[in-house]
């Protein structure tokens, strides 16, 4: 005749999480969010280096132009 299994221990259920445990994917993923939100916004490159303003070359009178050659065909 076989032995009846013998009890070792008591199982026990576990304890209710609490509530950081329960929602700590949340929290982590809301914070993920708001750094990835505040590295984007706030941390780029150098700006860029700003010209002054663009002034027009001074327009000449057409008897100072070079004369360009026309080429007969």
């Amino acid at each position: 005749m076989a032995k009846p299994p013998t009890v070792i221990g008591v199982l026990t259920e576990h304890p209710a999480p609490t509530w950081l445990t329960a929602n700590r994917h949340k929290i982590f993923g809301i914070g993920g969010l708001l750094i990835g939100y505040l590295i984007g916004t706030h941390l780029h490159g150098a700006p860029q280096q700003q010209q002054g303003p663009v002034t027009p070359a001074p327009v000449t009178s057409g008897a100072h132009r070079t004369p360009t050659a026309h080429i007969a065909a």
